[in-house]
């Protein structure tokens, strides 16, 4: 997503704004193992509230490839 910068003087700049991405690491117990997952932190706030699992099988029923 791209916006501007606008500075006091209301020049404006070009500006990328970037996803706030991190790796993670999850323990799944129906697996009883750990899986690294590089999320955002909007994910990160779905998966405090919904749990790992249902994610994992929400995400495994949109097509999305997971281990």
């Amino acid at each position: 997503m791209v916006g501007n910068h606008v500075s006091f003087s209301n020049k404006k700049n070009k500006r990328k704004f970037n996803v706030n991405l991190m790796r993670k690491r999850f323990f799944v117990p129906s697996k009883n193992e750990w899986i690294t997952i590089r999320l955002s932190a909007s994910a990160l706030k779905t998966i405090d509230k919904k749990g790992i699992e249902v994610v994992l099988s929400e995400a495994r029923a949109n097509g999305n490839v997971l281990i």
